[in-house]
């Protein structure tokens, strides 16, 4: 028995190539198992301006879940070309939305929104096709989003923000 246990070392021993072959494995895994998560579940992003204040400063770091239904009022990351913007969504396909005297109506009914600050400039209905929503930052007067920007595509919404890691005394789910 012993004899065999010693000629298996001798083995091991003379393939040390092999030998780090077999270490390397399970971080091997590891490393595409932490790709597969980031590249289609889930993602760290970091705000960046001050377009989303008061709901997020600028810095935080946030997980972005990109399989997330996107729902009214969900936090979103939207890829318009070279950049990558942060905003809500006010209006989902197929509805109409519109601001009058600085209050957002969709299907002509009032919104609330706790959220926001700053005063929204009026703009006329606009009427969302089957694959399109209207996103617009928290902080109204300082934004770039569908108001100028128009109607985003639903393959422009990257995902759903849903917790803050940073700063820590955020940590936590993303409240609405």
């Amino acid at each position: 028995m012993e004899k065999k246990e010693t000629e298996k070392q001798g083995k091991e021993e003379k393939n040390p190539f092999l030998n780090f072959l077999k270490e390397l494995i399970p971080y091997a895994v590891i490393l595409l198992v932490v790709v597969l998560i980031r590249s289609f579940l889930v993602t760290p992003i970091v705000v960046s301006g001050e377009s989303m204040q008061p709901t997020l400063d600028g810095g935080e770091i946030m997980v972005l879940n990109k399989i997330s239904k996107i729902e009214r009022f969900s936090v979103v990351v939207v890829d318009i070309g070279k950049e990558k913007i942060i905003k809500r969504v006010i209006a989902m396909p197929g509805e109409t939305i519109s601001c009058e005297n600085g209050v957002i109506y969709v299907n002509d009914k009032k919104q609330e929104e706790p959220y926001s600050q700053g005063i929204q400039k009026d703009f006329t209905k606009v009427t969302l096709s089957d694959n399109e929503y209207f996103v617009l930052g928290d902080n109204r007067e300082h934004s770039l989003d569908s108001e100028e920007l128009g109607p985003m595509k639903k393959e422009q919404l990257k995902g759903v923000v849903i917790f803050t890691l940073f700063p820590f005394n955020e940590f936590g789910k993303l409240e609405k």
